[in-house]
């Protein structure tokens, strides 16, 4: 497993229970590409990982008492992934496929992409869509509002 040679301005870290099951996962589901991990006490607590997705790099540990806390401990997350794919169709099924549980099925929306999310079996939120139309933000903005109040 290859470290990038280069570390992008922003990534995502996330904490969840059982690392190297969210791994699995992550490259079932997203075809996430496992870069190394790093191990603590044992080969099954992992202290640090990283996986690329597309061009995107996530960071990943189990909880740490103290220090982090998964969705599953805190109930939820607020954070919602938001990944750009091919075909939004297609990868959400994979992500089903793979464990995720649905949240809002893929469908059209009124920015101009096909979009749907899931939260994957760690807690964690993924809006997966891709782009079906350019449109700029004030024609978005007629779109939403005209849409009815609660949509």
């Amino acid at each position: 497993m290859n470290t990038p040679t280069t570390y992008p301005a922003l990534s995502a870290y996330i904490t969840v229970k059982e690392a190297a099951k969210a791994i699995e996962f992550y490259k079932a589901a997203f075809d996430a590409k496992e870069l190394f991990r790093l191990t603590m006490g044992g080969p099954d607590c992992i202290a640090h990982a990283e996986l690329s997705i597309r061009d995107t790099l996530i960071m990943l540990s189990e909880e740490f008492p103290g220090m982090s806390k998964s969705p599953q401990t805190l109930g939820g997350s607020p954070v919602t992934f938001c990944l750009i794919v091919d075909n939004a169709d297609a990868a959400f099924a994979q992500a089903v496929a793979a464990g995720a549980t649905v949240l809002r099925a893929v469908a059209d929306q009124f920015y101009g992409f096909r979009s749907g999310c899931v939260t994957d079996p760690f807690g964690h939120i993924w809006m997966i869509q891709h782009q079906t139309e350019t449109l700029t933000p004030q024609q978005m903005q007629e779109r939403m509002s005209a849409m009815p109040q609660g949509s």
